[in-house]
């Protein structure tokens, strides 16, 4: 490999690496995001409470949420 192959090959990992990280911050501020608007849309219950106490239902809206926005995310980055 001759030395500019070497310096491209760098520059694309680091590029790799720097969007990896920028998706990671993307997806977890977005995962805040949605969970704090599902808290603020279902006021009468207290899903923590709920999940806690071992409520399957609540648990399963909740992983069912998650697993959409993380979809969601998913095509977008």
């Amino acid at each position: 490999m001759t030395r500019e192959e070497i310096v491209l090959t760098l520059w694309q990992f680091a590029r790799s690496f720097g969007w990896a990280i920028v998706a990671a911050i993307s997806f977890a501020f977005a995962m805040g995001l949605a969970i704090k608007v599902f808290d603020l849309l279902s006021r009468d219950i207290d899903e923590w409470e709920e999940i806690k106490k071992g409520n399957w239902g609540v648990a399963m809206i909740f992983t069912a949420m998650i697993l959409s926005v993380g979809l969601v995310l998913h095509k977008v980055i």
